[in-house]
């Protein structure tokens, strides 16, 4: 393999804990000296409060290891819509589009692009109007997703992610998304770009059979499911097949050298 790109919430750590022997795979990857980086559609807080919570757990990760959909977002941004752009992210990923020009928070007129991350419980009438009614102007303003993640675990359960807002808004204004995230082939092709890595050997790891597995073989990549985080048995009914299905990040490296 040329490459490994490895989810972060549901695969190595669940809530407020590393999950069984994701330390030990992560220093058994370092000593194989195989590429790699963790893809995360996260976008309610920025790399560096991911390195501070992994640093907590105990799992050693730097910044530069982690992509983003707020990362990739800024990048394009900056070369594809030049201009003001209105934010609907939490607010401390908002250090993660430093040097853009931000719309103010009540304005409804003159986006070049209107960003949706995850706002969880931040979501209202009058904020998904917001975005609708800056999806209206014109000219009309590019649309971007950061991810299209259906849903995640949190401690108290399911929660909705980024995907049934934007597919509102898409609904409504008739505007098509530009998605940087998971499942979104741009998103894969970003991180095996920054490896210098083949899709063909390059392994995604994930607990979402649509966003991580899915998405990785749309794109060329080796897709392996693992059991934990937002996992379900019908996961293993539906059209996309994993490579294979470990039971944790942990059975990674005795499942990696049984294959050589």
């Amino acid at each position: 393999m040329d490459a490994l790109l490895i989810d972060l919430d549901g695969v190595i750590y669940q809530n407020e804990a590393a999950l069984p022997g994701a330390a030990e795979t992560l220093r058994w990857i370092d000593a194989q000296a195989i590429p790699q980086l963790f893809l995360t559609n996260t976008t309610s807080r920025p790399r560096s409060a991911i390195v501070e919570r992994l640093a907590a757990m105990g799992l050693q990760v730097d910044a530069a290891r982690i992509l983003t959909p707020a990362v990739a977002a800024r990048a394009w941004l900056a070369a594809e819509a030049p201009g003001p752009v209105a934010l609907f992210v939490p607010e401390a990923t908002r250090e993660d589009f430093a040097g853009l020009e931000v719309l103010p928070d009540d304005a409804e007129a003159g986006a070049a692009a209107v960003v949706v991350g995850d706002l969880g419980r931040l979501w209202d009438f009058d904020r998904l109007n917001r975005a609708f009614r800056l999806l209206m102007d014109e000219p009309a303003p590019r649309l971007l997703a950061l991810g299209m993640t259906r849903y995640w675990r949190a401690e108290d359960g399911l929660r909705l992610d980024t995907a049934p807002f934007v597919a509102a808004l898409r609904e409504a204004s008739g505007r098509e998304p530009v998605v940087l995230g998971k499942p979104a082939r741009p998103f894969f092709e970003t991180a095996l770009n920054l490896l210098g890595a083949a899709p063909e050997r390059s392994m995604m790891i994930g607990d979402d059979i649509q966003g991580d597995v899915g998405g990785a073989q749309a794109a060329g990549l080796i897709g392996v499911l693992v059991r934990t985080g937002k996992f379900r048995a019908a996961d293993l009914e539906r059209e996309i097949r994993p490579t294979a299905v470990l039971d944790g990040i942990g059975d990674l490296p005795g499942w990696w050298e049984s294959r050589s």
